[in-house]
């Protein structure tokens, strides 16, 4: 939904001029914002969670310090930017518009960083910077190396990245070609001034919290903490199986049975932020089902904890498709394990659906729970008010007119599609064009044209 860079020039190629723009008041004054003109903000704290974060625009900063970040990793960002630039006068300009706090609130999800950057028009420009996420083995390889010292946990509690964590094997720092910058600026260089400004920025946001490179790298702060006091709890487990067992003291029957006033009970603990995960259940001959006893006390642990926490049962009320749904949205994957699949096939054959069908509803649930299933499969008719101002947004954003159709706008092309939900917010969906297999993607909002960042590619739109 956004306009970016094309092909990067040879180095030494010269950078298009950002001719202003003249602004609503009619002074036309170069970098001159007009409030009016700029789209609304990428940088929703309210849409953040596990795998978004949403940091308000820092400040300008004095330009006569000489390193831009102030701690090793934060360095080692700006030298993979440094040394993989083209244009070293792009970089210069980058700089000082990081400097003057040209960038606004910036937003990171695992392999993206992006942010408006206010040039000399007065509209600002869309940046963004991808890296590599890593893979399972590689963050088994991190948190197996992060749980071997407890100082390496403090020191990530404190905001601190020790270099031997960073040294594990594992390439957690970009390299010089790593980091892949895309503007909507019509400078094509490798970075533009923009997306320089923005790495620039990004840099100032590793030096407070190493959980925003991690969250780059694709594991958000809550998930990496939970893995580490796994693997904690495991080690501990194993060292008092090797300890000897303490003798046990014994007690006199007389004592045991005799009258005494009992303490007061204690006070009850907060409920866990999570239901956490079952233990594995060996199988056995003649036993009962491993999966299924599993499948059994997850949900079970869920259920509870939703009683415990908002004092409901998120059952209660669902059809026998919702909750086949609901199963198979809490387990983890989407069939590609042997265990997911017979849990898919097995909710399919139950429902009368097939696991396409599942599969499909599966992914509506992830993106929204139940609301997100009713924009699935229940098409509405939609009053006057937020449908009808969606169409003028997106082609205020550049966009071709979607085709309405009841609570559904759709790209002309046919291979995007966006949903109005009853909760008032945009559920975004792709198909190939022209097969009207439309499935759920991105995360739901209240603006018709977020709903599509990061939908596709430039090109499509």
């Amino acid at each position: 939904p956004h306009a970016l860079s094309g092909p990067t020039p040879a180095p030494g190629a010269t950078e298009p001029p950002e001719t202003p723009a003249p602004s609503e008041s009619g002074s036309g004054g170069p970098g001159e914002r007009s409030a009016a003109r700029l789209p609304r903000s990428m940088g929703s704290s309210a849409r953040d969670g596990e795998l978004r974060r949403t940091f308000a625009a820092l400040p300008a900063r004095s330009p006569d310090t000489a390193a831009f970040a102030r701690t090793w990793w934060g360095n080692a960002w700006v030298s993979a930017l440094e040394e993989g630039a083209l244009d070293p006068a792009r970089l210069a300009r980058g700089r000082a518009y990081a400097d003057k706090g040209r960038v606004d609130a910036v937003t990171v999800t695992p392999g993206l960083v992006l942010a408006y950057v206010h040039g000399s028009r007065p509209r600002p420009y869309r940046a963004q910077v991808a890296l590599r996420t890593l893979d399972d083995k590689d963050w088994d390889r991190f948190l197996d190396a992060a749980a071997e010292r407890p100082g390496h946990i403090a020191a990530l509690l404190d905001k601190e990245m020790p270099r031997s964590l960073a040294d594990c094997g594992v390439d957690l720092l970009p390299g010089p070609a790593d980091l892949v910058p895309r503007c909507s600026c019509p400078d094509h260089g490798h970075p533009c001034k923009h997306a320089a400004a923005l790495c620039y920025e990004t840099a100032r946001l590793l030096d407070e919290d190493p959980f925003v490179l991690l969250l780059l790298r694709g594991r958000g702060e809550r998930e990496l903490l939970d893995g580490l006091s796994r693997r904690n709890a495991a080690r501990a487990a194993r060292a008092a199986q090797e300890r000897e067992p303490a003798p046990l003291p014994g007690v006199r029957a007389r004592d045991a049975l005799a009258r005494r006033s009992l303490p007061p009970l204690p006070v009850p603990l907060p409920a866990p932020a999570h239901p956490e995960q079952p233990p594995t259940y060996p199988g056995a001959p003649g036993g009962p089902d491993p999966f299924a006893l599993d499948q059994l006390a997850t949900d079970a642990a869920a259920r509870a904890h939703a009683l415990l926490t908002a004092g409901r049962d998120p059952v209660a009320d669902l059809t026998l498709w919702q909750d086949a749904v609901r199963l198979a949205a809490a387990r983890p994957g989407s069939g590609l394990t042997a265990a997911t699949r017979a849990l898919y096939s097995s909710l399919a054959s139950a429902t009368g659906r097939t696991t396409a069908d599942l599969a499909r509803a599966v992914a509506a649930w992830r993106q929204g729970g139940i609301e997100g299933l009713s924009v699935l499969e229940e098409p509405w008719d939609p009053p006057a008010g937020r449908f009808d101002r969606a169409r003028p947004l997106l082609l205020a954003a550049d966009l071709p007119a979607f085709r309405p159709w009841r609570n559904r706008l759709t790209h002309p092309r046919g291979h995007a599609q966006l949903r109005l939900g009853h909760d008032g917010l945009w559920y975004a969906y792709e198909s190939e064009p022209g097969q009207n297999d439309w499935w759920p993607r991105g995360t739901p909002d209240l603006d018709p044209v977020g709903a599509l960042t990061g939908l596709g590619t430039p090109e499509e739109f």
